[in-house]
This record gives structure tokens, C-alpha cells and sequence, in this order.
């Protein structure tokens, strides 16, 4: 990307500004004119998991068979709780497998306390325990329904993959300009942060009953299930009625709101905790009031166990 970014939020520490975050920002409105844009919004970026959404409305094209939370999972980033752990479980034994045919590399779960209580009872890093267990195992399902080959499904060769890339760039309007191994061994689309938003605001406004608006629906009905129980994402959708999150590595984020407003936006040094204060700021000033936005608005830091200062959204950005 070019170098065109702005400082999207600061660190500041006992009123001194120690660092700032710099990336790029696009708010659309419901016919998707451009409202606010920021730094770079039309290079490519890779979404990295914020391309879930779409991917998982291509498997359902496909007949992956998942509904309400295993259809969140297909989407998730989740945190390997035990609630993920077990819904992944059920989406392979639905199609007759178990966790051994998944090709997510061995993780431990994102979410500090299972993971201590996974070391402290002798467990180790696991493929399902791996953030993006979810879409695998509903890849896996959707090769079953499909009668395609199980272990090359990541490869981008595969019927799979090349069905989800059609999706991704159909829903995005927008051809892919380069496509890269994602983290968990699978397939990543770059398309910019207006593609990216325009791809939100479509799945949340799709006819009811359509893959894309299934998934949609699903991950709102289900918020636990796509982040976790303390993640940002997973309070955004449960603070804010009808709103619709993702995460992406590397400090990607996108959401749409029920009438079809969106917004995404990249972190250029991929921290992700800037994200739900910029979020909170941009729906603050869609007019959007909703006490999860009072919490989510700063990052507290803290001096000797105390708190000295925050991360919050630039003064002027929206």
C-alpha cells in the first residue's frame, strides 16, 4: 500500500502521547457512497479473517449443512473455549469425522484462562484449538457433501477453494489482485477497504434466507461463538443490537450496521488493540448509542497496577 495512512489512534500515558497507530479507514453509507474515508482505502490489503463472512456463505452455496452457532463457527476467529472446542466437534462428527482430519496447524486457544487451564490439567497445543478450527471443520464438511477430496481441501487448486474465491470476489465487486496463505494454511483474497466494507454491508442487507444473509444472521445470533467471551468483537455484537464485527489479523477490522452503513479498516502495524476504540468512534458518529460503546471506547494502560492512561481513537479522525 501506498505510504498515505493517518494516525487512527493514540497511546497516551499520564497525558503524554508515548506512540500513536497509523492505517487506513472507510465508512460507507447504506447505497454504498463513500461517507468517510481515511489514508488508503482503495489498494489491496489482505482481510485475513474478516474474509470468513464471505467464504462462509460460498460453503453454504456449496451445502455445507451448519445452522446458528456451527454456521458462526464456519465464520469465527474464536478463542478456543471450551464452547468452540465442542461446536467444532459437532460440525466433524455431523460428517462422519473427528478432529484428526483437520489441517489447522497445532495452536493453543487464544483466550488467556483456557489456556491456562489447559496447561494446568496436561493439555498441549491441538489443530482444534487453533483459532480458525471453525472454518475448517466446516470446509471439511462441505467437501463432504460435495464428495471432493478431504486432504488437500486448503490447496488452492481444490473445487473448494476456487469456489470460495469466486464468492469472496463476487460479494466484494471486486477481483482479487493477489491471494497468499493465511495463517491457518488457507487461502487469502486481497481486495480494499472499501471492497471489504461494500462485501459487509451487502451480506447484512441480502434477502433473508440467502447464504450471505445466513451467515450474517448467524454470527449476530451467536457473538460468543465468532470471538469469544471477552473479545471485542464478540462485545460489539452483543452491546449493539443488529451490528455485525470481525476481526482480521494484522489489525484488519470490518462491520456493517443493519441498515447497511459499513466500515473497515486496517492498522498499519497490525496491533489489534486499537481496533475497538476506532470502532467505537465510528459508530458514534453514525449516531449509534449504545452503553457497550462507553466501555469500548478506551484501552486502559496501566502504571504500576494502576491506570495511567489509554489507547483511544484520534481527536478529529471521524
Amino acid at each position: 500500500m501506498p505510504d498515505t495512512s493517518v494516525v487512527l489512534a493514540e497511546v497516551v500515558r499520564n497525558g503524554f502521547v508515548e506512540g500513536v497507530h497509523r492505517g487506513s479507514l472507510v465508512v460507507l453509507d447504506a447505497d454504498g457512497s463513500v461517507l468517510l474515508s481515511r489514508g488508503d482505502a482503495v489498494s489491496p490489503v489482505f482481510p485475513r479473517s474478516c474474509n470468513k463472512l464471505m467464504q462462509a456463505a460460498g460453503m453454504v452455496e456449496l451445502g455445507y449443512p451448519g445452522r446458528d452457532r456451527h454456521l458462526a463457527l464456519a465464520a469465527a476467529s474464536h478463542w478456543g473455549q471450551p464452547h468452540h472446542v465442542e461446536g467444532v466437534r459437532e460440525i466433524l462428527a455431523a460428517a462422519g469425522l473427528d478432529e484428526e482430519a483437520l489441517r489447522t496447524p497445532s495452536d493453543w486457544p487464544a483466550d488467556p484462562a483456557a489456556r491456562d487451564q489447559l496447561v494446568r490439567a496436561g493439555g498441549h497445543a491441538a489443530p482444534i484449538l487453533m483459532n480458525c478450527s471453525g472454518k475448517h471443520a466446516a470446509m471439511l464438511a462441505t467437501c463432504v457433501v460435495q464428495d471432493w477430496p478431504l486432504d488437500d481441501y486448503r490447496d488452492v487448486a481444490h473445487p473448494l477453494q476456487e469456489h470460495l474465491a469466486a464468492t469472496v470476489e463476487r460479494i466484494a465487486g471486486e477481483p482479487a489482485e493477489a491471494v497468499g496463505v493465511d495463517g491457518c494454511g488457507a487461502p487469502v483474497l486481497s481486495m480494499s477497504l472499501t471492497a471489504l466494507a461494500r462485501a459487509y454491508s451487502a451480506c447484512i442487507t441480502a434477502d433473508a434466507g440467502s447464504p450471505e444473509r445466513l451467515v450474517a444472521d448467524a454470527m449476530r445470533a451467536h457473538p460468543g461463538f465468532v470471538g469469544g467471551h471477552g473479545h471485542d468483537v464478540t462485545a460489539f455484537m452483543e452491546g449493539v443490537p443488529g451490528l455485525l464485527v470481525k476481526d482480521g489479523a494484522e489489525g484488519v477490522y470490518a462491520a456493517a450496521l443493519p441498515d447497511g452503513r459499513a466500515v473497515a479498516f486496517k492498522v498499519d502495524d497490525g496491533a489489534g488493540r486499537p481496533r475497538p476504540t476506532v470502532l467505537a468512534a465510528v459508530l458514534r458518529s453514525l449516531g449509534v448509542e449504545a452503553a457497550a460503546l462507553d466501555e469500548l471506547a478506551e484501552v486502559v494502560l496501566l502504571g504500576g497496577g494502576q491506570p495511567v492512561g489509554s489507547v483511544r481513537a484520534v481527536v478529529g479522525l471521524v
